[in-house]
């Protein structure tokens, strides 16, 4: 049986990798990153109101009708970039997942735009009127990692975003979307498309470890999906955003996880 290794040391050996990757490979990284610039495609965020309400449509009889607060914060992906209509992206069909899955009303709030890091993305909410919400769920850091923020710093400004949140906004309880597969996006070239893609991989691992168990936080990543071309439904024209299946697949995964960890606790609150 091979021996198992502790996480920081896992995480310590990626960091390694990927800093001698970027030292060797800069000039090729540098040309294909201004390359990639030059080429991609801008997409809109998706259109449609940004709060909203989702009704279950079978209540259920022994539960309460005491509408939960859904915030949903993050970037271009949480805005719906790769998709026409809210409706069609992560928010709102969330927030009617998870009204089915627990049988009471979702009041639902988005606060997203495009390019945002994690630092910027506590910036707008300070900014923002927030309704106030129970449940805070976040795709945040693939802007972090395409800037080349530490994995570190990140998770620090997580944590003041964990601070605010809760003492702003009432939150209980915050789920962290995973980065996605960086690796297999078709925008970008390798060798970038392998350095970016380890360096996702490694935020994932960071934020895991960091998070550690955690009752209020946690992080969950993204079901594995066969790689395919741009425009074809799980990844948007622009070849970096998700297309209308891969947001529907995101929506769905993470739904039944939440409602899982709310209904626990508040079983044991």
């Amino acid at each position: 049986m091979a021996a198992s290794h502790p996480p920081q040391r896992t995480h310590a050996r990626l960091g390694t990798a990927l800093t001698t990757a970027k030292l060797a490979l800069f000039p090729v990284l540098l040309a294909q990153g201004l390359h990639v610039r030059r080429k991609a495609i801008e997409l809109p965020e998706a259109e449609g109101a940004r709060i909203g309400q989702a009704l279950p449509k079978l209540p259920k009889q022994s539960g309460t009708d005491q509408p939960l607060r859904l915030l949903v914060v993050g970037d271009s992906s949480a805005a719906g970039v790769g998709v026409a209509h809210q409706r069609e992206a992560l928010a709102e069909p969330l927030a009617h997942g998870l009204a089915e899955e627990l049988g009471r009303p979702v009041h639902w709030q988005l606060v997203a735009r495009t390019g945002l890091t994690s630092l910027e993305a506590l910036a707008l909410l300070r900014e923002t009127p927030v309704l106030g919400a129970d449940l805070l769920v976040t795709a945040l850091g693939v802007n972090d990692v395409v800037r080349q923020i530490p994995p570190s710093r990140t998770c620090r400004n997580l944590d003041a975003l964990h601070d605010w949140a809760r003492e702003q906004a009432g939150v209980r309880y915050w789920l962290h979307c995973g980065l996605p597969p960086m690796h297999r996006f078709p925008l970008l070239p390798v060798p970038l498309r392998w350095v970016l893609g380890g360096q996702a991989e490694l935020l994932n691992r960071e934020l895991q470890a960091h998070l550690g168990d955690q009752r209020d936080r946690a992080l969950r990543r993204l079901p594995p999906t066969k790689p395919e071309k741009a425009g074809g439904g799980l990844i948007a024209e622009d070849g970096f955003h998700p297309g209308p299946q891969g947001y529907r697949l995101w929506a769905e995964s993470i739904t039944p996880f939440i409602a899982r960890r709310w209904a626990r606790l508040e079983r044991n609150a």
